[in-house]
């Protein structure tokens, strides 16, 4: 963490999340893939929901600078 990303870094693609046997699968762009219980997921989803929610405030932030 920490590191300098550059706007043309980040992925734009969304994962695909699907239940199968018990199993949350995440498949990714570019070959990203993850199983993980149902507990792993849905704390996952609230840690992707909180970080979105500081990187656009963020970029407001950057984009409009006081």
């Amino acid at each position: 963490m920490g590191q300098k990303i550059s706007p043309s870094e980040p992925e734009e693609e969304a994962g695909v999340a699907t239940a199968e046997q018990g199993v949350v699968l995440l498949d990714g762009p570019n070959g990203v893939a993850i199983a993980m219980t149902p507990q792993a997921a849905e704390e996952t989803g609230r840690r992707l929901v909180a970080a979105a929610q500081e990187a656009a405030s963020q970029g407001n932030a950057e984009a409009h600078p006081s």
